[in-house]
Formats: C-alpha cells, sequence, structure tokens
C-alpha cells in the first residue's frame, strides 16, 4: 500500500496552515529536546486480515506534533512519541508533554472534517458530563476541539486512566475472560443510561461511521439507494454489482425476521465499536473491571440494541480465524463471553422482550453499513481494490452468509433460548 498524497507530511512544514496561519519553520529549536525519537521507518499496522501491513497514512512524527501544539500552549511541546497506534484508518500516537501524556489523532480530510468530529466530541461532552469514564478532548486555544490542516484534521486527548490490556489486538478479537466480557457488558450499559437524554440528531452521511438505516426501513432495498447515492465512491463501486441481487439473495431473509421490530426499538446515540480493544482495564488481571472508554469514531444515533449486537459481533466471534479454516467451528464461538456479555449489561439494564426476541434477529444485519461505509473508505479514499472488495464480498456480504451454516445458526438459537427464558421468566 502507498501512503495517499493528501497524508500529512512527516515534516513541519506541510501543516504549517493549522487554523492560525503558524508559518513554516515555526518550532524553535528547544522545542524538540535533545534524543527525542522519530517513528521507525517499519512501523506497521493492522490490516484487514491477521497480518499487520504498511500504514496507509505516514505516522506522526515529532516535529509534525510540536506544530500542532502551538496552539495547546497549556500543554507545551511533546518531548518524544512514546507509542504510535496499529489502527489503520488515521495516524495516532501518544506523546509525553509536560503537562503529561496525550494522544493525538491525525485524519484525512476526506474522512473527517471539523464538524464530524465535533459530532463526536458533543456525544463524549455529554457522557462525561453524567459521570462515564469516557476520554477527555483538550481544546485548544480557540476552545476548539477539533483543528484543520491543509488536509488533515487533528483531535488531542489527554491519555485516560487505565491499563490498555488490548492495546495490540485485532478487530474480533476475544476477551481474555468472563469477567471481562461482564464488565464489558455492564459499562455499555452504564453508557446507554447516560446516553439517554442526549437529543443530537443522526450524524450526516459519513465514512467510517456505524448507522442504522437500511435494514431499519420499511423499504430496505430504497434505504440502500438512499445510503449508496449519499456516498460517491460506494456509489461507483457499486456501479458495476448487482447489488440488488445480492442482497436480496443474502441479506433479505435475515431482514424479513427482523422487519415486525421496526419502530419498536427507541432510537439512541451509540458507541458502535464496543470493542475490548476500545477499553482500558482496572489492572491486567482476567478479573479487571473497565477503567475508562475510548474511541467514539463510529459513533452514532442507532438504539441500544444495535450497540449490543455489535459488541457481540465484535467480542464473541472470531471472525478472522473463521476465514482461514473454513468458517464453520463452534470453537469459534465464545458462547460463555457472550452469555458472560449479556449477564454484566443485564445487571443495570434488563432487556425487554422486545430486544431479546429482536436480538437474534438484527445480529446478521448489524455490521452492514458499516462495512458498506469501509468499500467507500477503500474504494474512494485509498484505492486498495484489493481491501475494497474484502469489506464488500468478505464482511458485507460474507458475514451475513456465515449465519446460514451451522455455527451461525447455532449462535442465533443460542440468542432464541436465552430470548425465551426471558420471555418465560417474565410470564
Amino acid at each position: 500500500m502507498t501512503v495517499e498524497p493528501g497524508a500529512a507530511s512527516a515534516n513541519a512544514t506541510v501543516e504549517a496552515s493549522l487554523s492560525g496561519a503558524i508559518p513554516p519553520g515555526a518550532i524553535p529549536p528547544e522545542a524538540i529536546p535533545p534524543g527525542a525519537h522519530l517513528p521507525q521507518a517499519s512501523l506497521q499496522v493492522h490490516g484487514m486480515g491477521t497480518h499487520a501491513v504498511a500504514p496507509d497514512w505516514a505516522p506522526l512524527t515529532l516535529a509534525e506534533v510540536n506544530t500542532l501544539l502551538l496552539r495547546y500552549p497549556a500543554l507545551g511541546p511533546a518531548r518524544e512519541l512514546l507509542w504510535h497506534s496499529p489502527r489503520p484508518f488515521s495516524a495516532g500516537a501518544i506523546a509525553l508533554t509536560g503537562a503529561g501524556q496525550i494522544f493525538i489523532k491525525r485524519h484525512d480530510r476526506r474522512v473527517r472534517e471539523v464538524d464530524g468530529l465535533n459530532e463526536e466530541h458533543g456525544f463524549i461532552a455529554h457522557l462525561r458530563s453524567a459521570g462515564l469514564p469516557v476520554v477527555e478532548v483538550v481544546p485548544d486555544r480557540d476552545g476548539a476541539s477539533a483543528v484543520a490542516g491543509a488536509d488533515s484534521i487533528y483531535e488531542v486527548h489527554r491519555v485516560a486512566p487505565g491499563v490498555d490490556v488490548y492495546r495490540e489486538a485485532l478487530s474480533w478479537s476475544p476477551f481474555v475472560s468472563c469477567a471481562h466480557a461482564f464488565a464489558a457488558g455492564r459499562a455499555l450499559a452504564q453508557l446507554h443510561h447516560a446516553a439517554a437524554d442526549y437529543a443530537a440528531p443522526a450524524r450526516r452521511a459519513r465514512t467510517l461511521v456505524s448507522s442504522f438505516t437500511i435494514f431499519n426501513s420499511a423499504e430496505p432495498l430504497a434505504a440502500m439507494q438512499c445510503f449508496i447515492d449519499a456516498r460517491p465512491a460506494l456509489a461507483d463501486y457499486l456501479a458495476h454489482r448487482a447489488w440488488r441481487d445480492e442482497v436480496s439473495r443474502t441479506l433479505l431473509p435475515f431482514y424479513l425476521a427482523f422487519r415486525p421490530f421496526i419502530d419498536r426499538l427507541p432510537t439512541l446515540w451509540t458507541h458502535n465499536d464496543w470493542h475490548a480493544s476500545n477499553l482500558l482495564w482496572s489492572d491486567a488481571g482476567p478479573q479487571a473491571s473497565v477503567a475508562s472508554v475510548l474511541d467514539f469514531g463510529l459513533s452514532d444515533r442507532t438504539c441500544a440494541l444495535h450497540d449490543i449486537a455489535t459488541a457481540i459481533e465484535r467480542n464473541i466471534v472470531e471472525w478472522l480465524a473463521l476465514a482461514a479454516d473454513g468458517g464453520n467451528h463452534h470453537e469459534q464461538i465464545h458462547f460463555d463471553l457472550l452469555d458472560a456479555l449479556l449477564d454484566g449489561y443485564e445487571t443495570l439494564r434488563a432487556l425487554s422482550p422486545v430486544e431479546s426476541a429482536a436480538l437474534p434477529a438484527l445480529l446478521p444485519l448489524v455490521h452492514a453499513e458499516f462495512a458498506l461505509s469501509e468499500v467507500a473508505y477503500f474504494h474512494g479514499v485509498v484505492h486498495s481494490a484489493e481491501n475494497a472488495a474484502l469489506a464488500y464480498d468478505g464482511y458485507f456480504l460474507g458475514h451475513a452468509a456465515w449465519f446460514n451454516t451451522a455455527a451461525g445458526l447455532a449462535l442465533l438459537d443460542h440468542l432464541r433460548r436465552r430470548a425465551e427464558r426471558t420471555a418465560n421468566n417474565l410470564g
């Protein structure tokens, strides 16, 4: 993979236009202390499979970070970059400043604009005001939480408290223990309680956001056409695919099971990427509790059950292992972790009979809109035909089709039996 022309440069001059017209070369020599290191040329990030790959986005450098930090006088200059994030859709790093450790993330403007980050930051601020242990976004000298450069958008967070147990975990890696799953479920219920009175509307059409409009509609093919029309790169990719036939064969049968629940699940702002790697923990042990919640980049107004189904999809099924060995092995579905996750959630917020019945119907569909958003990203932003095909055939269609295998049906049956127990207990 190659770095796109719009990716931020590794020197201080490229981002000289950061919102305050900072002139090139404005970093004084004393701002970069002796011994401060630049990223290794061999830095790799998570790919679409199990192997690390070269990044699509140039890693953040100390010079670039210190140019940005001129807008944050309370933090002072960074002394060194301690760690580079392996997440593939942006460039992120932890920097050590005189005010402590901070996390800086750089987005390409084709993926995020200032108003898009402000949508995320508004939700984070609401949750913090409710007492939730979520990340703290640091405003710049003008009070802005997102800072625009020529081709990039930056955000700065204080490093949240807690141990990053899953720092190197790939997507779809399971929890290491049932106690972690239980704690994650409980923390998700706390987030939903805090989000209940957040009244912001759903986000505008954006790349790499997990929304819920297509299969929460009375006319899903028409809704998908609207979803495509709002994303030109996705429209270009699907122009050569018989997507209506593919969706009708693969996803609409699951939609028919979900259709009775449309309009019966109240909308709610949700995290939409509830994976163990987006949580920090009280300690590194298997009995740890959740200390902090990270990464609200996929958040949007969906519903509580969408968040729960996403948490199951992200943490309970080892999709990468399934893809490697044919996809029909029960041992790569962690039923014990699934029950622990839901048990933890229901200690604070019991699922209604409608939600319990809707969960197995929603699960084969919950990934769909983020998968399509990935297609738009890979096709229209980083121009990777291979990854765009993986996102469409392997993720959008493939994950749904897997629920027709013996292993997938066993997972849905497990959730149905759990729903029946809920209904019987209430009856």
